[in-house]
């Protein structure tokens, strides 16, 4: 019996341990090794293996299979399909923006700019524009800005483009969760000139009323 094509591509489910579903958020944001080692502060080595044990559990032979594919998290918020209601369409809720340094960037859009910080995870600071989020990440810092679109169900939204034809750089991943357990997610394509942009989602978690 082939167990690996029995486990094929599930859409979630325990197929992986919450340890491989961190890193595997890490491959499907685009991160390399590197970048997820220091973001999760484990060796390049526990990375390597996890990625190797996530590519086998998935029957995948390669990293951009695994940035492709749309699973989910058993009881994520995500999955309970708790989003928040999209109502105007093409509403950007977030700008990308990278920085040579982090910190320093992080000092000066919030004591210099004024921009309200409202939390930094890893490589990334976001700040407040007037309702816009405001993404710096950490790298050189001469890449185009990326426009964020908000939509209420990122999965249908990341169909469609396949069915369109565009070109998907990464199926819907979660990129963060909240200390309140809310979670945002994010999925990356291309423009007509091979430009990125992105879809983003918020879902909430399951209320103990609910």
């Amino acid at each position: 019996m082939n167990q690996t094509r029995q486990r094929g591509r599930p859409r979630h489910k325990g197929v992986l341990t919450p340890t491989e579903w961190r890193v595997a958020e890490g491959v499907r944001h685009g991160l390399t090794n590197g970048e997820i080692a220091k973001r999760q502060s484990v060796s390049m080595d526990a990375v390597k293996f996890h990625v190797s044990n996530i590519l086998g559990k998935l029957g995948f032979s390669s990293r951009k299979e695994l940035r492709l594919w749309e699973g989910i998290e058993e009881g994520s918020a995500l999955e309970n399909k708790h989003s928040s209601p999209c109502i105007q369409a093409g509403l950007i809720g977030q700008i990308g923006r990278s920085v040579a340094n982090i910190s320093d960037a992080q000092s000066w859009y919030r004591d210099v700019l004024g921009l309200a910080h409202l939390f930094s995870s890893g490589g990334m600071a976001f700040f407040d524009c007037s309702g816009t989020r405001l993404m710096l990440t950490e790298g050189k810092a001469e890449h185009e800005s990326i426009l964020y679109f908000i939509t209420s169900d990122i999965h249908q939204k990341h169909r469609d483009l396949k069915e369109k034809g565009a070109t998907i750089l990464s199926a819907p991943h979660r990129i963060h969760t909240h200390e309140d357990g809310t979670e945002e997610w994010m999925c990356f394509f291309e423009d007509c000139d091979g430009r990125p942009l992105a879809f983003m989602a918020t879902a909430q978690p399951e209320s103990e009323d609910s």
